[in-house]
């Protein structure tokens, strides 16, 4: 059973596409409490590492919400933007719960606007991306992810393993892994001018922006 707690401590995700599981990571990592749903086992099982309350939901009903205790929630973004109807509905039931601030991802305007209309704050995932909705809402330096276009995106990575020790200029990603460093991190500091021959520590992160599987083929290699 969750422990009790303002209601405005507990985030609830509806939705684990990219975006939503995006927001359950960011929110999780800042320590807050989550309750994630969607109808796919596979996308729930993978944000259980987040979270302990990730439940599969098949059917979206007022009875099925409150069993997972949505109505406990400060918040609740509703990240279904592809079924547009799934999404008006759900919107309006999380409303009814009472929860006192609700997000909605829209796929369009007129999507939008009827979200709008309901009482939901509306968001576009292209140019509102998770973690800013992470930021706004815990606020905090939470850039863990932003999707660009075309399968490119922006992550940030813990340095550890083969980065250790290592320079940018030895390390090479441009060439060897077809991603670019844009920033890297120091305590709490970040510099977005750094020099070719800055070593990596412990503690230290890095920003890299490329293709997906770029990125992840990087970040595969440096933990071997």
């Amino acid at each position: 059973m969750m422990k009790k707690q303002l209601k405005t401590d507990i985030y609830g995700v509806i939705g684990l596409g990219r975006f939503g599981t995006a927001l359950v990571k960011t929110l999780a990592e800042a320590g807050k409490e989550v309750i994630a749903i969607d109808k796919n086992e596979e996308k729930v099982k993978a944000v259980r590492r987040y979270t302990d309350y990730a439940f599969v939901v098949d059917n979206l009903s007022e009875e099925a919400l409150k069993e997972t205790g949505m109505q406990n929630c400060g918040t609740v973004t509703v990240c279904i933007g592809e079924q547009v109807d799934i999404s008006i509905l759900t919107t309006m039931l999380v409303i009814k719960l009472g929860v006192p601030q609700v997000i909605a991802k829209a796929a369009s305007e007129v999507h939008g606007e009827v979200l709008k209309r309901l009482g939901a704050t509306v968001v576009y995932p292209e140019a509102d991306m998770a973690v800013r909705i992470g930021k706004r809402l815990i606020s905090g330096n939470l850039l863990d992810y932003i999707a660009l276009d075309d399968g490119v995106e922006v992550r940030r990575i813990a340095v550890g393993g083969k980065l250790l020790g290592r320079t940018i200029r030895e390390l090479d990603v441009r060439k060897v892994y077809g991603i670019n460093i844009i920033a890297v991190e120091r305590d709490h500091r970040t510099d977005v001018e750094f020099a070719a021959d800055y070593k990596f520590a412990e503690g230290d992160t890095v920003s890299v922006v490329g293709k997906v599987e770029k990125i992840d083929r990087f970040e595969r290699a440096i933990q071997e």
